[in-house]
């Protein structure tokens, strides 16, 4: 990458976005624009992928709503993101969970990850 480029795409990475996977569930904050009003709207649901390196990358929420699946792309480094929260951690097998589209009822349940106890042990 040219070097002038590489400083513009480190200039607008954020660093206040939590660590995040596939398979987690997470509440997406994002800024609405309706005609001169201006709103924070949260989307909660399953992150089904993760793509993009850099300025370019997004992922992929995925919830139900109202018996309708709703699917919904985010850009990582968009100013409209106002804030990412996680609320579960899935464990998921693959990184793009695309064959959570065709599940439904108990079977489209993700297990829990355990994340290590990171304190010392006295």
């Amino acid at each position: 990458m040219h070097p002038k480029i590489a400083l513009v795409h480190a200039s607008v990475h954020r660093t206040d976005l939590p660590e995040f996977r596939s398979g987690d569930t997470v509440s997406v904050d994002f800024k609405v624009i309706e005609g001169n009003k201006e709103r924070v709207q949260t989307f909660t649901g399953v992150v089904i992928q993760r793509r993009g390196s850099g300025v370019s990358a997004t992922f992929t929420v995925r919830k139900i709503s109202n018996g309708i699946s709703v699917e919904r792309i985010f850009p990582l480094e968009s100013p409209r993101l106002t804030g990412i929260k996680v609320s579960r951690l899935g464990k998921v097998r693959r990184a793009r969970i695309f064959y959570m589209r065709g599940l439904s009822g108990k079977s489209a349940r993700i297990k829990e990850r355990k994340v290590p106890y990171a304190g010392k042990k006295a």
